[in-house]
């Protein structure tokens, strides 16, 4: 379970251009978001998808870059992913020929992915509270009744 952080980001790293469709990589950024450094190696390292591979790089260069960057320099096993983001670049257009003369086209689509490390902040739960007025709710007693045995 993720502990509910809120974190200010402290160093950035970003791949352009790679070559994957945005919706294949938001489906293993969405799994790093919030974790620590070495657990989101960890997933990264053994995840089926090729893209997992592009992803890790991008997280390596910006924990190196919370490391030598930053005043004053962060280790890595303070810091978390406080944030990952897959953005569209653009579409490679090719042809497919198909019968009788026609052509369909072929989108190759690249990803921008950007992965943000920092400090995490944890903050309180707030408590919520009643507006004026409301009465609080006592839960009745059962009534207790009387059973014959014959």
């Amino acid at each position: 379970m993720r502990p509910h952080v809120t974190e200010t980001e402290k160093a950035r790293a970003t791949a352009r251009y790679v070559r994957v469709a945005p919706n294949k990589a938001r489906q293993v950024v969405a799994h790093i978001r919030g974790l620590e450094i070495e657990e989101a190696r960890r997933i990264l390292l053994f995840s089926p998808k090729d893209v997992a591979g592009q992803i890790l790089k991008t997280l390596n260069s910006a924990v190196a870059n919370a490391e030598h960057n930053t005043d004053p320099p962060f280790e890595a096993d303070e810091l978390v992913v406080t944030s990952a983001v897959v953005d569209e670049g653009p579409m490679l257009k090719r042809f497919q020929p198909r019968a009788m003369g026609r052509a369909y086209r072929v989108r190759k689509r690249t990803s921008h992915i950007t992965v943000a490390v920092g400090i995490p902040r944890v903050i309180a739960p707030r408590r919520r509270r009643r507006p004026s007025g409301e009465i609080r709710q006592v839960a009745a007693t059962p009534v207790a009744t009387e059973q014959t045995q014959e």
